[in-house]
This record gives structure tokens, C-alpha cells and sequence, in this order.
């Protein structure tokens, strides 16, 4: 399958890079694009599910990989709830090396 990284910056300015098993989330992100944080996690965790059940499809078991970034950003998203208006940019895809 098409994996994928993709570099993102959280509400306090650090930044991350994520994987997606699928390139299915170059359909819900957008390079230089900043979303809501809750946004953000609802197209991350969609564009993470169906990678996951793609893999399912193909090798009979979703992708852990893919499950353990949804909950990590889940998790990282938490910690920015209580800011006034919580943002996350998406800064890019990072090409395969």
C-alpha cells in the first residue's frame, strides 16, 4: 500500500510528523492549509479509518500503525481544548526518501 508521512503543526507552535497507511489523506489535507482543531482530528480520523480498513481489505487485519497516530493525536488534541480558538496547520507531505 501507498504509505504516507505528512509534517503538521500543533496550536503551540511545535510541529509533528504523522503516517497514514493510504494516500487517502491527501483527500481530507491540504498542504498550507490550517484547520479548527476539532477540524483537524475529524478529517484526520476519518482519512486514518479508511487507510485502516483498506489494509483490512487487503491483508485481513486494519493497521495498527494508522490506529496508533489517530489515538495519539486524539490524545495531543486534548491538551489544546481550552485554548480560545485552537488551530493545527498542515504544512506538507514529506516525499519518500
Amino acid at each position: 500500500m501507498p504509505e504516507t508521512r505528512f509534517q503538521i503543526q500543533w496550536p503551540d507552535g511545535s510541529q509533528e510528523t504523522c503516517y497514514s497507511p493510504s494516500l487517502v489523506v491527501k483527500e481530507y489535507l491540504e498542504p498550507g492549509s490550517t484547520y479548527d482543531l476539532d477540524d483537524f482530528i475529524s478529517r484526520s480520523r476519518t482519512a486514518l479509518t479508511i487507510g485502516s480498513d483498506r489494509v483490512k481489505a487487503k491483508y485481513g487485519m486494519p493497521c495498527g500503525l494508522a490506529l496508533g497516530q489517530l489515538q495519539s493525536l486524539e490524545t495531543r488534541a486534548q491538551a489544546y481544548q481550552d485554548l480560545a480558538d485552537p488551530k493545527v496547520q498542515m504544512i506538507q507531505f514529506i516525499p519518500d526518501s
